[in-house]
């Protein structure tokens, strides 16, 4: 996978972003989560606070680890969103494709 790949990705990432946002009651914690989100997809050799962090521009962990400590998750829902979205994904996809 080349950098290049993963940048292309970017308007999937916003989308699939979109899709949970509104479960953040405040700017900053969208943004760190956009942000990890492309981290996790960027092709660093090993993936921490640290370097998740660096690869968004940060000199520190500190967002990234409030981020997985202090926010507030609703493990079901966020599950249901991520379901919905790999599920419309795929449905476009196969709608997509041609027949055998």
């Amino acid at each position: 996978m080349t950098v290049e790949q993963v940048e292309s990705w970017s308007e999937g990432i916003a989308g699939f972003h979109a899709r949970f946002a509104h479960r953040f009651g405040r700017s900053e914690p969208r943004k760190r989560a956009s942000d990890y989100l492309s981290g996790l997809l960027a092709p660093l050799e090993k993936k921490n606070g640290w370097t998740l962090s660096e690869q968004v521009g940060q000199l520190r962990p500190d967002g990234v680890q409030r981020l997985l400590n202090h926010s507030d998750w609703h493990e079901n829902a966020d599950r249901d969103d991520v379901r919905d979205f790999v599920g419309s994904a795929t449905t476009s996809a196969t709608a997509r494709s041609p027949p055998d």
